[in-house]
């Protein structure tokens, strides 16, 4: 199963709730994106090795992440 994550970086506040629940680990605070808001947003590092459990987005308080399932 493939999976499509978006994340919504002017939504995120750059909590890491989503990085402290993903099982693969594929999730970081990048901190060369800054949004509008002055948050460092999330990444995904390697999508390609995402489970598409939706941990990420069940997680995140801004509802920031959306996954799509292939």
């Amino acid at each position: 199963m493939r999976a499509k994550m978006t994340i919504d970086t002017e939504r995120c506040k750059g909590c890491g709730l989503c990085v402290s629940v993903c099982p693969v680990k594929i999730m970081k605070i990048d901190r060369s994106i800054t949004n509008k808001k002055g948050y460092h947003a999330t990444s995904n590092i390697a999508i390609e090795k995402c489970i598409a459990c939706g941990s990420c987005a069940i997680t995140c308080p801004e509802a920031a992440i959306t996954l799509e399932k292939d």
